[in-house]
């Protein structure tokens, strides 16, 4: 994407209401003013509050949203010129129940409040295969423990990733330390039973995946 293009769209981004963009000093002074209070002061309702991290084009997030009106969603990522399409479709589309945050993964705590989230989907992330990589992988301990601070306490993880790489060393990590596996299957799509939400939705990048005959996986579980 051209620098000129990534301009206009960051310049749009600031005029969406449904797109926010707080320094990295905001957040971690404690002054962002929406921690605990996004259903209150953004959604104007009560509903659960399910988060996509790594969002990409928000096409999940927007997704989402159009099938559960009953529910709030926040798309998340670090690349606000990538989300731009998701907030923009939201917004031409009326969806006053999803938003999109530009921020990093590790500072979602001083995003969101302990047990304010009921939910979390986390969809084709790099898998981050190189041993030095670990730490950067989007299911390892570390951030499985982000993620419990600020879900409630049943709260639901989603992993649907085309990386089996990924799929096995989550569910590996998962048993190995005792953590809740609600379902898990390595190719969704040839599985009568997958959970409808996990079919229903499918990226532009999914959608070559599929064209390709690669597998997509998927895991649901609860952080104990």
């Amino acid at each position: 994407m051209g620098s000129k293009n990534k301009l206009k769209r960051f310049k749009e981004n600031e005029t969406f209401g449904n797109v926010f963009q707080p320094t990295r000093e905001e957040v971690v002074s404690n002054t962002f003013p929406f921690k605990g209070k996004w259903k209150q002061e953004v959604f104007k309702n009560d509903n659960p509050l399910v988060l996509e991290l790594g969002c990409g084009k928000g096409e999940y997030s927007v997704g989402l949203a159009t099938r559960y009106p009953d529910k709030n969603f926040i798309g998340i990522d670090i690349k606000g010129a990538r989300f731009w399409r998701g907030a923009k479709t939201a917004v031409e589309n009326g969806l006053s129940n999803v938003a999109f945050i530009r921020t990093q993964i590790e500072l979602l705590e001083y995003v969101f409040a302990a047990a304010e989230v009921d939910e979390i989907w986390i969809t084709f992330p790099d898998p981050q295969i190189k041993y030095k990589r670990t730490k950067h992988r989007m299911t390892n301990s570390e951030f499985l423990q982000r993620y419990k601070k600020i879900l409630k306490k049943d709260g639901i993880m989603n992993l649907k990733t085309d990386s089996e790489f990924m799929h096995g060393y989550t569910l590996g990590l998962l048993h190995g330390e005792g953590h809740e596996v609600l379902y898990a299957n390595h190719n969704v799509y040839k599985n009568e039973g997958a959970p409808e939400v996990v079919t229903a939705i499918q990226t532009f990048y999914e959608q070559q995946y599929l064209e390709q005959n690669k597998a997509i996986t998927y895991i649901q579980f609860k952080i104990k």
